[in-house]
């Protein structure tokens, strides 16, 4: 006997990066960072230790004023979640209705599909281009009558392209405002392009625009699952409305501040990644390699047959993250980590 409704019997199921079986091995399969925790960060945690036994602040206000004032927005415009894909759950579920549906681009992130179909909605998958690129043209013809929302990754996980600011404005002028247009930047902080998405600025012309950002990238703050989400005051009101009664905990808020404080260290980190991304790019294109342009911290290898090459990386003491049929992705570690992504690449190569 089953309890749940028959269309979640081929839910997809969420698979996590695999983690080493033992230290030698580097796990580069979850886009983690190479770094651990900020100081400003250990310090906060080692404070509010002793405060467990309270609830924290269901309004996360200290955690929003702090998140209003890094974006120059206004507190009422932000809204807080366990994490992006808790309120990528939350939206989806608020918005659509049995047999209504979600387009997105695909492959993009493996969460969306789950959370529509959680909802009872259906997942309108729009290819990538053979550049593993948002096809945004194409996902706006893709709206229709039923569709109740579109979900927007950039940097795009896995592929690693980011749309620019043009494409987005000129995108968000062929929707409807009618319909909310959430755009997941979790890897934004490693874009480096000559015209980056200006997201809060698009907040202000376009009431529609949903921004979601984490904690868990380039912060380092993974483990605390925090997420946030940037809206018009209206929006993020309802969104305040749904969430988890306090979803963000104690020791996540307290993280929160003091790692948007410490922007010279995060900084150094995230131009870090974006170097020793330049330099496996340019390696990869060396050997052969039709990597897409990736803005994230991470690169794509499109493949249909992926056991190999993850064999490959084994040998080499990585762990890496296949999507069957579609490719592998690998994210950019420390210097080490990358130079043993340049060794396998390199013997997988020169297969026979």
């Amino acid at each position: 006997m089953s309890y749940f409704r028959s269309d979640l019997t081929n839910l997809p199921a969420y698979v996590a990066g695999k983690p080493g079986s033992d230290p030698s091995i580097i796990k580069l399969s979850s886009n983690e960072m190479p770094f651990g925790t900020l100081q400003a960060v250990r310090s906060v945690l080692d404070r509010d230790l002793d405060t467990l036994n309270a609830y924290p602040d269901m309004g996360a206000v200290a955690m929003r004023e702090a998140i209003a004032d890094f974006h120059g927005v206004d507190i009422a415009q932000v809204a807080v979640s366990n994490g992006s894909v808790n309120m990528i759950e939350k939206i989806v579920d608020a918005v659509c209705d049995p047999g209504t549906e979600v387009v997105m681009a695909w492959r993009s992130f493996e969460a969306y599909p789950i959370a529509v179909t959680l909802a009872g909605a259906v997942s309108i998958q729009v290819p990538v281009t053979d550049d593993g690129e948002h096809d945004l043209v194409a996902m706006a013809e893709a709206v229709t009558d039923k569709t109740r929302a579109i979900l927007l990754c950039s940097p795009n996980n896995p592929t690693g392209t980011a749309f620019t600011h043009t494409e987005l404005e000129d995108f968000l002028g062929r929707v409807d405002s009618s319909i909310p247009v959430i755009l997941d930047e979790a890897y934004i902080d490693f874009a480096r392009l000559e015209d980056p998405v200006r997201s809060e600025e698009l907040l202000q012309s376009h009431p529609n625009l949903i921004i979601l950002r984490t904690f868990s990238k380039v912060y380092s703050l993974a483990g605390l699952r925090i997420g946030y989400t940037l809206a018009h005051a209206e929006v993020a009101e309802v969104l305040r409305a749904i969430a988890t009664p306090f979803g963000v905990n104690t020791l996540a808020q307290a993280a929160a501040i003091a790692a948007l404080g410490d922007t010279d260290e995060v900084k150094k980190r995230s131009d870090f990644i974006v170097s020793e991304r330049e330099r496996l790019l340019e390696a990869l294109d060396g050997l052969g390699y039709k990597i897409p342009r990736s803005q994230g911290n991470f690169v794509w290898f499109a493949m249909t047959d992926v056991e190999p090459f993850v064999e490959v990386a084994n040998r080499h003491l990585i762990t890496v993250r296949p999507f069957a049929g579609d490719g592998v992705r690998v994210t950019i570690g420390s210097e080490e980590a990358n130079d043993r992504i340049i060794a396998a690449a390199t013997e997988y190569s020169q297969r026979g």
